[in-house]
């Protein structure tokens, strides 16, 4: 059961392409973060320009939108769709408050342009249900999300 939150404390921002060695970027530029695939011998996480004290909601989505592209990878190639190169997931993940109790929420806009929009929307949230992070918070944080196609 998920609760809403009433007052955001803060947001973690999150940006990463399709291009795995672009990376992910946080919002204030506190995380630059090279990323790799798991069993790729030579492909190890770089983090290239790391500023004192990022938060835990922008590390988180920085995780998260990092296995939620590569979830969408996957279930793009078991639909033989090609993803766009200019593919990109932004992440936010809020801390917030509901009366004295703290929560997360999150929300995702995720950006594949030239395909079509039933398809990237299927996608998207067939994605969901194949990355280990968003089976993680399934029911217990709100996730809204956004597609575009342009």
């Amino acid at each position: 059961m998920t609760t809403r939150i009433q007052k955001v404390l803060l947001t973690g921002r999150t940006h990463t392409t399709g291009s795995r060695r672009e990376g992910a970027h946080g919002g204030d530029e506190r995380v630059d973060i090279q990323l790799s695939s798991p069993g790729n011998a030579g492909s190890e996480i770089t983090l290239s320009a790391v500023l004192m004290h990022p938060t835990a909601e922008q590390l988180f989505a920085g995780a998260w939108s990092a296995c939620y592209t590569g979830a969408l990878g996957l279930v793009a190639k078991a639909k033989k769709v090609v993803l766009p190169p200019d593919l990109a997931v932004d992440i936010e993940v809020d801390l917030g408050m509901t009366g004295d109790a703290f929560f997360i929420q999150a929300r995702f806009d995720v950006r594949m342009p030239g395909i079509a929009a039933e398809i990237a929307e299927a996608i998207a949230h067939e994605a969901h249900g194949v990355c280990p992070y968003s089976k993680a918070v399934h029911g217990n944080i709100d996730v809204a999300m956004n597609v575009t196609t342009s």
